[in-house]
């Protein structure tokens, strides 16, 4: 197994990065129920440069947050260390980590060589961690720089092993490995073997990553591969106890939803995101469909918190 760093307690979980999931309600959630960190949406360091006040929400934790991991994305090394600066001067103690993606495959991140466009260019990579280094020099700041990448870009075609040493020379504390090609998106099954290729090929902990629903894939995970850590993504929708590996009865999934609700309205979220949460969290109780079907129609937290007062009723009939 890869040792843990300081920073990183061996076994545990973390909540990773999820765009349009992972804000601050969510993350407050998942450290809740046993995350051992919570990772920002994907921050572009283009948007944190011109100033955007949207790029800056994402970074902003919340005060009920002990600590967050910021996750940015981009192509230009200079932006990569002025961001960093930036995020770690306006965080201060409770920025955790910076971590760079490496392993975004959506076409409007890539076409811009970010995301997993730089698993075609560990030249470029292996600057942007320099230069995340060097922007929390600046900054005075020694939080970790790691990285999260995917297996490879093309189908059959496997770099994450070589491009990992590549990151650990550049002065990578971690890194994050997803077993699907970015070809893939998120389609077939992610290869746990290559999490084991990247541990056996570099000395710094490795994150395992792909296809952990459960607290049970997660640890089986980290049996057959060797990863000092989990990061589960899909795995925690609806399910903030696969951290803990706790079975949920049917009033705490609608007490955590419910709690969930309340925080959206109290991190100034748009309600809209409820919808999702409705979905995910009614997975499987009686009247599932009828209440899916009214939470796309709620627009607001009394409504939701009414649609929880439904489901107990269904429940109890």
């Amino acid at each position: 197994m890869s040792e843990p760093a300081s920073w990183l307690t061996s076994g545990s979980l973390l909540m990773a990065p999820m765009a349009g999931v992972s804000d601050a309600a969510y993350r407050i959630v998942a450290r809740a129920h046993g995350a051992q960190l919570a990772y920002s949406e994907m921050v572009s360091v283009a948007g944190l440069h011109y100033g955007s006040d949207k790029t800056w929400e994402l970074v902003a934790p919340h005060d009920a947050e002990p600590t967050l991991a910021v996750q940015l994305f981009g192509s230009e090394p200079a932006q990569f260390r002025e961001a960093a600066a930036a995020v770690a001067r306006r965080l201060g103690s409770r920025l955790a980590l910076i971590d760079v993606n490496m392993a975004c495959p959506v076409p409007k991140v890539t076409k811009n060589g970010a995301g997993s466009a730089l698993l075609d260019d560990p030249t470029r990579a292996s600057e942007i961690l320099r230069a995340c280094h060097a922007g929390l020099d600046d900054a005075g700041s020694c939080v970790p720089v790691t990285a999260k990448i995917r297996r490879g870009r093309r189908m059959g075609e496997e770099v994450a092993p070589e491009f990992s040493q590549a990151l650990e020379a550049a002065g990578a504390e971690a890194i994050a490995v997803h077993g699907r090609f970015a070809k893939q998106l998120y389609h077939g099954e992610a290869d746990w073997g290559c999490v084991r290729r990247v541990a056996d090929a570099v000395s710094i902990p490795v994150i395992g990553s792909g296809d952990v629903y459960s607290h049970d894939d997660a640890l089986r995970m980290m049996g057959e591969t060797g990863c000092a850590a989990v990061m589960v993504a899909r795995g925690t929708y609806g399910n903030p106890w696969v951290f803990s590996g706790e079975v949920p009865t049917l009033e705490q999934r609608l007490q955590t939803f419910a709690d969930h609700v309340r925080l959206l309205e109290a991190t100034g979220a748009h309600m809209a995101r409820a919808r999702s949460l409705a979905g995910w969290y009614f997975k499987g109780m009686p009247g599932a469909a009828r209440l899916r079907g009214e939470a796309v129609r709620c627009n607001t937290a009394g409504e939701f918190l009414a649609l929880v007062d439904k489901a107990h009723l269904s429940a109890e009939a």
